[in-house]
């Protein structure tokens, strides 16, 4: 069974960034340097690792005033639909939550809308178009209340 971890190790973070760029990045001929930002010392990283690789990952970072944001999520090809993206997410919310985060955004991609509806989260609005090309939406979820 797949267990999401939390990371602050370098080696492990450099393997998740790997992760990103092969799933959100390369696909459109990006830099690597853009599956990372300047918050990435001060973020959580989730992940899930399978046979030694990293197959699934997620990050949260705390956007002050009880908002966090969750970003870089991503899951290896052919380990789709068999749950990790959930496993992440759950992980992130959970330490959200212990953070003192009541409230989760993210921008979503328009393939994974449905995902993150499935998850609990909302459409708020259509935000921005990323290289013109891939359609995000502002979705959010409010944990108060909640036992994960």
């Amino acid at each position: 069974m797949h267990q999401a971890r939390l990371t602050t190790d370098p080696e492990l973070i450099e393997a998740i960034i790997e992760l990103r760029y092969e799933i959100l990045r390369k696909p459109w001929g990006k830099p690597k340097e853009t599956a990372t930002d300047e918050l990435e010392s001060r973020s959580v990283n989730a992940y899930i690792e399978d046979q030694g690789k990293i197959v699934a990952c997620g990050r949260l970072q705390d956007n002050g005033g009880g908002i966090g944001q969750v970003r870089y999520m991503a899951v290896a090809e052919g380990q789709q639909g068999k749950g990790l993206g959930k496993l992440i997410l759950n992980r992130l919310e959970e330490e959200a939550l212990a953070m003192g985060i009541r409230s989760i955004e993210l921008q979503a991609r328009e393939n994974a809308v449905e995902f993150y509806k499935a998850q609990g989260y909302a459409v708020r609005e259509s935000s921005f178009k990323l290289w013109d090309i891939i359609q995000h939406y502002l979705m959010t979820k409010q944990l108060q209340g909640r036992s994960v």
